[in-house]
Protein backbone atom coordinates (compact mmCIF):
# COMPACT_ATOMS: atom_id res chain seq x y z
CA UNK A 1 0.00 0.00 0.00
CA UNK A 2 0.98 3.40 -0.72
CA UNK A 3 0.19 5.74 2.25
CA UNK A 4 0.35 9.19 2.10
CA UNK A 5 2.50 11.20 4.26
CA UNK A 6 1.30 14.16 6.65
CA UNK A 7 2.32 17.09 7.94
CA UNK A 8 1.52 19.27 11.14
CA UNK A 9 -1.26 21.37 9.78
CA UNK A 10 0.52 24.57 11.49
CA UNK A 11 3.63 24.02 9.31
CA UNK A 12 1.94 24.67 6.49
CA UNK A 13 -0.84 27.82 8.27
CA UNK A 14 -3.36 25.03 8.92
CA UNK A 15 -5.13 25.25 12.61
CA UNK A 16 -4.86 21.39 14.27
CA UNK A 17 -7.82 22.41 16.16
CA UNK A 18 -10.01 23.85 13.48
CA UNK A 19 -8.93 20.87 11.20
CA UNK A 20 -11.26 18.36 12.25
CA UNK A 21 -14.40 20.19 12.73
CA UNK A 22 -14.62 18.43 9.16
CA UNK A 23 -14.92 14.65 10.07
CA UNK A 24 -17.07 15.80 13.21
CA UNK A 25 -19.56 16.99 10.60
CA UNK A 26 -19.02 14.83 7.76
CA UNK A 27 -19.73 12.09 10.97
CA UNK A 28 -22.84 13.89 12.51
CA UNK A 29 -24.46 15.34 9.57
CA UNK A 30 -23.96 12.37 6.31
CA UNK A 31 -22.30 9.12 8.08
CA UNK A 32 -23.52 7.91 11.59
CA UNK A 33 -27.05 8.55 10.16
CA UNK A 34 -26.51 6.70 7.22
CA UNK A 35 -26.95 9.08 4.33
CA UNK A 36 -22.68 8.59 3.19
CA UNK A 37 -22.03 4.96 4.17
CA UNK A 38 -18.04 6.00 3.99
CA UNK A 39 -16.01 9.19 3.09
CA UNK A 40 -12.44 9.81 2.52
CA UNK A 41 -11.36 13.70 3.07
CA UNK A 42 -7.70 15.13 2.00
CA UNK A 43 -6.68 18.37 2.42
CA UNK A 44 -3.09 19.76 1.30
CA UNK A 45 -1.56 23.11 1.25
CA UNK A 46 1.88 24.04 0.11
CA UNK A 47 2.68 21.14 -1.06
CA UNK A 48 2.16 18.98 1.93
CA UNK A 49 -1.17 16.95 3.34
CA UNK A 50 -2.24 18.64 6.38
CA UNK A 51 -5.61 16.55 6.93
CA UNK A 52 -6.37 13.04 5.75
CA UNK A 53 -9.47 10.86 7.24
CA UNK A 54 -11.47 8.35 6.38
CA UNK A 55 -15.38 7.67 7.88
CA UNK A 56 -17.56 4.76 8.31
CA UNK A 57 -17.35 2.06 5.76
CA UNK A 58 -16.18 1.26 2.34
CA UNK A 59 -18.32 -1.97 2.23
CA UNK A 60 -21.19 -1.48 4.17
CA UNK A 61 -22.61 -5.10 4.20
CA UNK A 62 -19.26 -6.67 5.47
CA UNK A 63 -19.01 -3.71 7.73
CA UNK A 64 -15.34 -3.22 6.44
CA UNK A 65 -14.48 0.18 7.56
CA UNK A 66 -13.06 3.51 4.76
CA UNK A 67 -9.59 2.68 3.68
CA UNK A 68 -6.71 4.95 2.68
CA UNK A 69 -6.20 3.01 -0.18
CA UNK A 70 -9.90 2.22 -1.15
CA UNK A 71 -10.52 2.05 -4.85
CA UNK A 72 -12.87 4.59 -5.67
CA UNK A 73 -15.61 4.93 -8.81
CA UNK A 74 -14.27 8.90 -9.89
CA UNK A 75 -16.71 8.97 -12.90
CA UNK A 76 -16.58 13.14 -14.05
CA UNK A 77 -13.39 13.29 -12.21
CA UNK A 78 -12.04 11.53 -15.62
CA UNK A 79 -12.38 14.15 -17.44
CA UNK A 80 -9.96 16.39 -16.29
CA UNK A 81 -7.44 13.73 -17.02
CA UNK A 82 -8.74 13.08 -20.08
CA UNK A 83 -8.64 17.04 -20.90
CA UNK A 84 -4.92 17.00 -20.31
CA UNK A 85 -4.57 13.99 -22.44
CA UNK A 86 -6.24 16.38 -24.76
CA UNK A 87 -3.93 19.27 -24.39
CA UNK A 88 -0.54 17.43 -24.34
CA UNK A 89 -1.16 16.77 -27.56
CA UNK A 90 -2.04 20.48 -28.21
CA UNK A 91 1.21 21.50 -27.04
CA UNK A 92 2.77 19.34 -29.80
CA UNK A 93 0.83 21.18 -32.03
CA UNK A 94 -1.41 18.38 -33.47
CA UNK A 95 -4.45 20.51 -33.40
CA UNK A 96 -5.54 23.81 -32.98
CA UNK A 97 -8.05 24.75 -30.53
CA UNK A 98 -10.26 26.84 -32.99
CA UNK A 99 -10.28 23.20 -35.77
CA UNK A 100 -13.45 22.66 -36.72
CA UNK A 101 -14.18 18.83 -35.70
CA UNK A 102 -14.88 17.54 -38.53
CA UNK A 103 -12.01 18.05 -39.81
CA UNK A 104 -10.64 15.08 -37.16
CA UNK A 105 -13.36 13.14 -37.35
CA UNK A 106 -15.51 13.75 -41.04
CA UNK A 107 -18.46 12.01 -40.42
CA UNK A 108 -19.58 15.13 -38.59
CA UNK A 109 -18.96 17.40 -41.21
CA UNK A 110 -22.75 17.62 -41.57
CA UNK A 111 -23.80 17.91 -38.07
CA UNK A 112 -27.52 19.72 -37.64
CA UNK A 113 -29.04 21.40 -35.01
CA UNK A 114 -32.48 20.32 -33.35
CA UNK A 115 -35.72 22.44 -34.34
CA UNK A 116 -38.63 19.73 -33.98
CA UNK A 117 -39.39 16.34 -34.10
CA UNK A 118 -38.94 12.96 -32.15
CA UNK A 119 -36.61 10.31 -33.24
CA UNK A 120 -35.81 8.86 -35.63
CA UNK A 121 -37.80 12.16 -37.56
CA UNK A 122 -36.33 15.09 -36.48
CA UNK A 123 -36.45 18.38 -38.05
CA UNK A 124 -33.33 20.24 -37.95
CA UNK A 125 -30.92 23.28 -39.31
CA UNK A 126 -27.35 24.19 -39.97
CA UNK A 127 -25.29 25.45 -37.07
CA UNK A 128 -24.51 28.79 -37.02
CA UNK A 129 -20.31 27.55 -37.63
CA UNK A 130 -18.96 24.19 -37.44
CA UNK A 131 -18.13 22.75 -33.57
CA UNK A 132 -14.71 23.43 -32.64
CA UNK A 133 -12.31 21.21 -30.27
CA UNK A 134 -12.77 24.35 -27.95
CA UNK A 135 -15.93 23.59 -27.70
CA UNK A 136 -15.74 20.35 -26.90
CA UNK A 137 -13.48 20.96 -24.05
CA UNK A 138 -15.86 23.85 -22.94
CA UNK A 139 -19.02 21.79 -22.95
CA UNK A 140 -19.97 24.39 -25.78
CA UNK A 141 -20.34 21.81 -28.34
CA UNK A 142 -24.04 21.51 -28.60
CA UNK A 143 -23.95 17.29 -27.03
CA UNK A 144 -25.64 16.37 -24.00
CA UNK A 145 -26.16 13.29 -22.24
CA UNK A 146 -28.59 10.74 -21.96
CA UNK A 147 -29.73 11.21 -18.43
CA UNK A 148 -30.70 15.31 -19.05
CA UNK A 149 -34.73 14.23 -19.18
CA UNK A 150 -34.90 17.41 -20.83
CA UNK A 151 -35.57 17.08 -24.59
CA UNK A 152 -36.29 15.11 -27.80
CA UNK A 153 -32.62 15.19 -28.42
CA UNK A 154 -31.63 13.34 -24.91
CA UNK A 155 -34.55 10.84 -25.86
CA UNK A 156 -32.89 9.77 -28.75
CA UNK A 157 -29.45 9.59 -26.95
CA UNK A 158 -31.33 7.18 -24.65
CA UNK A 159 -33.41 5.22 -27.99
CA UNK A 160 -30.15 4.90 -30.02
CA UNK A 161 -28.22 3.96 -26.57
CA UNK A 162 -25.07 5.59 -27.85
CA UNK A 163 -23.56 5.96 -24.39
CA UNK A 164 -23.59 2.27 -24.16
CA UNK A 165 -23.10 0.12 -27.10
CA UNK A 166 -19.88 -0.48 -28.51
CA UNK A 167 -16.33 1.29 -28.18
CA UNK A 168 -15.73 4.88 -29.10
CA UNK A 169 -16.04 4.51 -32.72
CA UNK A 170 -19.12 2.71 -32.51
CA UNK A 171 -20.18 5.71 -30.35
CA UNK A 172 -18.41 8.65 -32.25
CA UNK A 173 -20.68 6.98 -34.92
CA UNK A 174 -23.82 6.87 -33.80
CA UNK A 175 -23.44 10.27 -32.40
CA UNK A 176 -23.13 11.30 -36.37
CA UNK A 177 -26.29 10.57 -37.05
CA UNK A 178 -27.95 12.68 -34.17
CA UNK A 179 -28.77 16.71 -34.04
CA UNK A 180 -27.18 18.59 -31.39
CA UNK A 181 -29.02 20.72 -29.21
CA UNK A 182 -27.91 24.07 -30.20
CA UNK A 183 -25.53 25.58 -32.54
CA UNK A 184 -22.18 25.32 -30.91
CA UNK A 185 -20.70 28.08 -28.91
CA UNK A 186 -24.14 29.44 -28.11
CA UNK A 187 -24.86 27.90 -24.67
CA UNK A 188 -22.89 25.65 -22.40
CA UNK A 189 -24.59 21.90 -22.12
CA UNK A 190 -22.90 19.21 -19.55
CA UNK A 191 -22.64 16.77 -22.10
CA UNK A 192 -20.82 13.43 -23.59
CA UNK A 193 -18.19 15.63 -25.17
CA UNK A 194 -15.51 14.92 -22.88
CA UNK A 195 -15.68 11.14 -24.41
CA UNK A 196 -15.54 12.64 -27.71
CA UNK A 197 -11.80 14.04 -26.54
CA UNK A 198 -11.01 11.17 -25.32
CA UNK A 199 -11.33 9.41 -29.41
CA UNK A 200 -9.63 12.35 -30.53
CA UNK A 201 -6.86 11.70 -27.94
CA UNK A 202 -6.84 8.58 -29.72
CA UNK A 203 -7.16 9.63 -33.00
CA UNK A 204 -3.91 12.13 -32.42
CA UNK A 205 -1.91 10.11 -30.58
CA UNK A 206 -2.06 6.72 -32.19
CA UNK A 207 -3.10 4.68 -29.34
CA UNK A 208 -5.85 3.10 -26.95
CA UNK A 209 -7.00 6.03 -24.80
CA UNK A 210 -6.15 3.30 -21.52
CA UNK A 211 -2.84 3.16 -23.32
CA UNK A 212 -2.04 6.35 -23.51
CA UNK A 213 -3.04 7.46 -20.18
CA UNK A 214 -0.57 4.76 -18.66
CA UNK A 215 2.59 6.12 -20.63
CA UNK A 216 1.74 9.93 -20.37
CA UNK A 217 0.28 10.78 -17.18
CA UNK A 218 -0.27 7.44 -14.92
CA UNK A 219 3.22 6.04 -15.20
CA UNK A 220 4.92 9.32 -14.85
CA UNK A 221 2.55 9.95 -11.86
CA UNK A 222 3.12 7.11 -10.04
CA UNK A 223 -0.63 6.55 -10.61
CA UNK A 224 -0.71 2.85 -9.71
CA UNK A 225 -4.21 1.80 -9.44
CA UNK A 226 -6.11 3.90 -11.93
CA UNK A 227 -7.61 2.11 -14.97
CA UNK A 228 -10.89 1.74 -16.72
CA UNK A 229 -11.56 -1.34 -14.84
CA UNK A 230 -10.33 -2.77 -11.56
CA UNK A 231 -7.76 -5.99 -11.40
CA UNK A 232 -9.11 -8.89 -9.38
CA UNK A 233 -6.04 -8.79 -7.70
CA UNK A 234 -7.14 -5.51 -6.27
CA UNK A 235 -11.21 -6.12 -6.24
CA UNK A 236 -11.21 -6.63 -1.83
CA UNK A 237 -9.90 -2.60 -1.93
CA UNK A 238 -13.04 -1.70 -4.40
CA UNK A 239 -15.21 0.42 -2.07
CA UNK A 240 -19.12 -0.48 -2.78
CA UNK A 241 -20.99 1.78 -5.02
CA UNK A 242 -24.45 2.99 -3.60
CA UNK A 243 -27.31 4.88 -4.71
CA UNK A 244 -29.46 7.08 -2.80
CA UNK A 245 -32.77 6.02 -1.58
CA UNK A 246 -34.60 8.10 0.74
CA UNK A 247 -36.75 5.74 2.36
CA UNK A 248 -34.21 3.19 3.19
CA UNK A 249 -30.57 4.58 3.21
CA UNK A 250 -28.86 3.83 0.17
CA UNK A 251 -28.92 1.14 -1.57
CA UNK A 252 -25.75 -1.30 -3.33
CA UNK A 253 -25.32 -0.98 -6.84
CA UNK A 254 -22.10 -2.80 -7.03
CA UNK A 255 -20.30 -5.03 -4.06
CA UNK A 256 -16.53 -5.00 -3.68
CA UNK A 257 -14.64 -8.29 -4.40
CA UNK A 258 -14.32 -10.44 -7.40
CA UNK A 259 -18.20 -9.88 -8.47
CA UNK A 260 -17.88 -6.57 -9.03
CA UNK A 261 -19.14 -5.32 -12.30
CA UNK A 262 -15.96 -2.82 -11.43
CA UNK A 263 -13.93 -5.61 -12.60
CA UNK A 264 -14.73 -6.47 -15.94
CA UNK A 265 -12.30 -4.84 -18.66
CA UNK A 266 -14.86 -2.24 -20.80
CA UNK A 267 -15.33 -2.07 -24.21
CA UNK A 268 -16.10 1.47 -24.10
CA UNK A 269 -13.15 3.66 -22.69
CA UNK A 270 -15.37 6.56 -21.06
CA UNK A 271 -13.22 9.63 -21.04
CA UNK A 272 -15.85 11.69 -19.57
CA UNK A 273 -16.70 9.22 -16.55
CA UNK A 274 -15.18 5.58 -16.80
CA UNK A 275 -12.15 5.82 -14.62
CA UNK A 276 -11.74 4.06 -10.80
CA UNK A 277 -8.98 5.83 -8.65
CA UNK A 278 -7.54 5.87 -5.44
CA UNK A 279 -7.16 9.08 -2.98
CA UNK A 280 -3.28 8.45 -3.38
CA UNK A 281 -2.96 8.12 -7.18
CA UNK A 282 -6.03 11.10 -7.65
CA UNK A 283 -3.78 13.33 -5.14
CA UNK A 284 -0.64 12.70 -7.48
CA UNK A 285 -2.76 14.09 -10.30
CA UNK A 286 -3.73 17.24 -8.59
CA UNK A 287 -0.36 17.91 -7.67
CA UNK A 288 0.51 17.97 -10.51
CA UNK A 289 -1.85 20.58 -11.06
CA UNK A 290 -0.74 22.40 -8.05
CA UNK A 291 2.93 22.36 -9.03
CA UNK A 292 2.08 23.86 -12.77
CA UNK A 293 2.44 20.62 -14.95
CA UNK A 294 5.36 19.27 -13.07
CA UNK A 295 5.58 16.28 -10.03
CA UNK A 296 8.70 14.78 -8.85
CA UNK A 297 10.76 15.63 -12.21
CA UNK A 298 8.42 14.71 -14.50
CA UNK A 299 6.44 17.64 -16.63
CA UNK A 300 2.88 16.07 -17.72
CA UNK A 301 2.22 19.60 -18.91
CA UNK A 302 2.80 23.32 -19.28
CA UNK A 303 2.70 25.94 -17.16
CA UNK A 304 0.95 28.36 -19.86
CA UNK A 305 -1.72 25.17 -20.83
CA UNK A 306 -3.15 24.85 -17.22
CA UNK A 307 -3.51 28.69 -17.15
CA UNK A 308 -5.52 28.47 -20.24
CA UNK A 309 -7.03 25.34 -18.83
CA UNK A 310 -8.26 26.78 -15.87
CA UNK A 311 -9.42 30.44 -16.84
CA UNK A 312 -12.57 30.89 -18.10
CA UNK A 313 -13.91 30.15 -21.85
CA UNK A 314 -17.39 31.73 -21.48
CA UNK A 315 -18.08 34.05 -24.17
CA UNK A 316 -17.68 37.60 -22.47
CA UNK A 317 -16.81 36.64 -18.96
CA UNK A 318 -20.20 35.03 -18.40
CA UNK A 319 -20.72 32.94 -15.31
CA UNK A 320 -22.84 29.17 -16.21
CA UNK A 321 -26.29 30.75 -15.07
CA UNK A 322 -26.08 33.43 -17.92
CA UNK A 323 -24.63 30.33 -20.63
CA UNK A 324 -26.20 26.98 -19.39
CA UNK A 325 -29.45 25.09 -20.54
CA UNK A 326 -28.02 22.47 -18.59
CA UNK A 327 -30.67 20.38 -16.48
CA UNK A 328 -27.43 18.45 -14.58
CA UNK A 329 -24.24 19.48 -13.73
CA UNK A 330 -20.92 18.98 -11.15
CA UNK A 331 -21.28 22.26 -10.05
CA UNK A 332 -23.35 25.29 -8.41
CA UNK A 333 -23.94 27.87 -11.52
CA UNK A 334 -23.96 31.20 -10.01
CA UNK A 335 -20.21 33.07 -9.69
CA UNK A 336 -18.48 30.01 -11.55
CA UNK A 337 -17.36 30.05 -15.01
CA UNK A 338 -15.61 27.09 -17.38
CA UNK A 339 -12.28 26.33 -18.86
CA UNK A 340 -10.85 23.58 -20.75
CA UNK A 341 -11.78 20.72 -18.64
CA UNK A 342 -12.53 22.35 -15.26
CA UNK A 343 -15.14 24.36 -13.67
CA UNK A 344 -13.28 28.16 -12.21
CA UNK A 345 -14.59 30.26 -9.96
CA UNK A 346 -15.34 34.14 -11.29
CA UNK A 347 -16.85 35.95 -8.12
CA UNK A 348 -16.80 34.03 -4.70
CA UNK A 349 -19.56 35.98 -3.70
CA UNK A 350 -21.77 35.36 -6.17
CA UNK A 351 -21.34 31.71 -5.60
CA UNK A 352 -21.91 32.16 -1.87
CA UNK A 353 -19.64 29.97 -0.73
CA UNK A 354 -15.84 30.47 0.97
CA UNK A 355 -13.76 30.44 -1.94
CA UNK A 356 -11.17 32.35 -4.31
CA UNK A 357 -11.56 33.69 -7.70
CA UNK A 358 -9.41 31.25 -9.80
CA UNK A 359 -9.88 28.24 -7.88
CA UNK A 360 -11.04 25.46 -9.74
CA UNK A 361 -11.29 22.05 -9.83
CA UNK A 362 -14.95 19.29 -10.94
CA UNK A 363 -16.96 16.12 -9.16
CA UNK A 364 -18.28 12.75 -9.91
CA UNK A 365 -21.39 11.63 -10.30
CA UNK A 366 -20.74 8.82 -7.12
CA UNK A 367 -20.36 12.52 -5.18
CA UNK A 368 -16.86 12.96 -5.58
CA UNK A 369 -15.08 16.42 -5.54
CA UNK A 370 -11.87 17.88 -6.20
CA UNK A 371 -10.67 21.34 -5.98
CA UNK A 372 -7.10 23.91 -5.99
CA UNK A 373 -7.28 26.55 -4.86
CA UNK A 374 -4.01 28.83 -6.49
CA UNK A 375 -3.81 31.97 -4.66
CA UNK A 376 -4.22 29.44 -0.62
CA UNK A 377 -1.90 27.09 -2.24
CA UNK A 378 -4.53 24.11 -1.61
CA UNK A 379 -5.68 21.12 -2.89
CA UNK A 380 -8.63 19.34 -1.38
CA UNK A 381 -10.13 15.47 -2.77
CA UNK A 382 -13.21 14.48 -1.02
CA UNK A 383 -14.20 10.85 -1.80
CA UNK A 384 -17.38 8.82 -1.12
CA UNK A 385 -19.90 6.31 -3.08
CA UNK A 386 -23.35 7.68 -3.65
CA UNK A 387 -25.21 8.59 -6.84
CA UNK A 388 -26.32 10.89 -7.87
CA UNK A 389 -23.94 13.58 -6.34
CA UNK A 390 -27.45 16.16 -6.38
CA UNK A 391 -27.93 14.17 -3.52
CA UNK A 392 -26.33 16.62 -0.71
CA UNK A 393 -25.01 19.77 -0.92
CA UNK A 394 -21.70 18.41 0.64
CA UNK A 395 -19.73 20.21 -1.39
CA UNK A 396 -20.08 23.56 -0.62
CA UNK A 397 -20.61 22.60 3.39
CA UNK A 398 -16.90 21.03 2.96
CA UNK A 399 -15.73 24.52 1.45
CA UNK A 400 -16.67 26.55 4.91
CA UNK A 401 -15.36 23.66 6.82
CA UNK A 402 -11.50 23.81 5.07
CA UNK A 403 -11.20 26.99 4.68
CA UNK A 404 -12.08 28.20 8.15
CA UNK A 405 -9.21 26.20 9.07
CA UNK A 406 -6.25 28.89 7.67
CA UNK A 407 -4.40 30.91 10.06
CA UNK A 408 -3.98 34.27 9.73
CA UNK A 409 -1.57 35.79 8.01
Amino acid sequence: MTSIKKVSPESVGLDSKILPNIGDYLNKVYVEPGKYVGTLTLVARKGEVAYLEGLGFMDRENKKPMQEDAIFSIYSMTKSITSIALMQLYEKSLFRLDDPVHWHIPSWKNLRVYESGVYPNFITSRPKRPMTIRDLLSHMSGLTYDFMYKSNVDAAYRKTKVQMNGDLNTFIETLSELPLEFSPGDQWNYSVSTDVCGYLVEHFSGMKLDEYFQKNIFEPLGMIDTGFYCPKDKADRLACLYEHNPSDGPKLLDPSGKEAGRTKERVMLSGGGGLLSTMHDYYQFCSMLYHQGELNGNRIIGRKTIEMMSTNHLPDNKDLTEMSQSAFSETPYQGVGFGLGFSTVLDPNKSQSLTDIGEYGWGGAASTTFWINPKEEMVVIFLTQLLPSSTYQVRRELRSLVYSALMPQ
